[in-house]
């Protein structure tokens, strides 16, 4: 019995995700439209979309190789594993144990892989700037991740998110100025890696600066669904992993009640919320930046990330 209620626990989390990605999504645009004095699209619209597109039929190029095809669900399964294993409102789940950072980083470049095979595959030109971009952009991306994932494990102890979580809801983790510039640097990379204002804009179609949108041109109906619900989950996934690493408020212990779990979903709620409003404010405050200058906003999140390592470092050899 208590196998199975651990593995519905589980599965709710993974449903979840997956759920509440699409909403996501249409928060942040309805904001957005609402801060530019503009009445904007439902914030359901995404869900609209998304069946409109499984409801059509997928056109694919003559000399779409099979990893053309077999791509999106790739990508998308890469992404949901991801985003599932991340506690979300509660810890010590059953899969839990597969909750670690350097594997999370792991699935999420295995989809970056498949999407700029993707947009090289047909060979058009859009699709080969795009996955070139693509490359340049995890090029500084990665590593500065791996730099924060490197400063967590030298303050908590583990890499493994449930362990992180429990120690940032301690009193035992003070106030840390190393902490404060992993911070900084994970929300540069998760801009980044979302292709947000102001690396890129996804609401724009101009050959000039696109960079995921140019890797996906060639894809319609269920195909093109299934990457643009990767996208949604990737933006759930790096607010969710903010939100657990540094915000690890109400998450439910392991073993909970129906009650605790209840309050850590409502928390995620919140934080979910909370997250894309500020994501939306963000990005209407800001512009988008020339391509040639993204290399140099990546550049910051590394050097603030070794930065955090070396603080860390430091802080443990006195």
């Amino acid at each position: 019995m208590v196998l199975i209620s651990a593995l519905l626990v589980q599965a709710l989390q993974m449903a979840l995700v997956v759920l509440l990605a699409p909403l996501l999504t249409g928060l942040v645009r309805k904001i957005k439209a609402r801060l530019l004095r503009r009445q904007g699209p439902s914030v359901i619209q995404p869900y609209r979309d998304l069946l409109r597109l499984l409801r059509k039929e997928a056109v694919v190029a003559e000399n779409a190789s099979w990893l053309f095809r077999a791509a999106p669900y790739l990508i998308f399964a890469s992404t949901w594993v991801a985003a599932a294993v991340i506690p979300t409102f509660a810890t010590g789940l059953i899969f839990s144990w597969t909750a670690d950072l350097i594997a999370i980083i792991a699935l999420l470049g295995s989809a970056r892989f498949f999407l700029a095979l993707a947009g090289m595959d047909v060979g058009t030109s859009f699709g080969g700037i795009g996955s070139s971009r693509e490359a340049m952009i995890a090029t500084l991306a990665e590593p500065s991740m791996l730099l924060i994932i490197f400063t967590l494990a030298l303050v908590a102890g583990s890499t493994q998110l449930s362990t992180i979580a429990a120690f940032m809801g301690s009193p035992a983790v003070g106030l840390r100025v190393s902490l404060a510039i992993a911070l900084i640097a994970l929300i540069i990379v998760a801009v980044a890696e979302n292709a947000r204002i102001p690396v890129d804009n996804p609401a724009t179609h101009l050959e000039l600066t696109m960079v995921h949108e140019a890797m996906v041109l060639e894809y319609s109906g269920r195909h093109l669904a299934m990457i643009e619900l990767a996208a949604s989950l990737k933006l759930l996934l790096y607010i969710s992993l903010i939100a657990c690493i540094f915000v690890p408020w109400k998450l439910a212990a392991p073993e909970a009640g129906p009650a605790a779990y209840l309050a850590g979903l409502f928390a995620y709620l919140a934080k979910l919320a909370v997250g894309g409003a500020l994501l939306a404010l963000f990005e209407t405050s800001v512009a988008k930046m020339r391509v040639f200058r993204v290399p140099e906003f990546l550049g910051a999140a590394l050097m603030l990330a070794l930065l955090a390592t070396l603080l860390r470092f430091v802080s443990r050899s006195l």
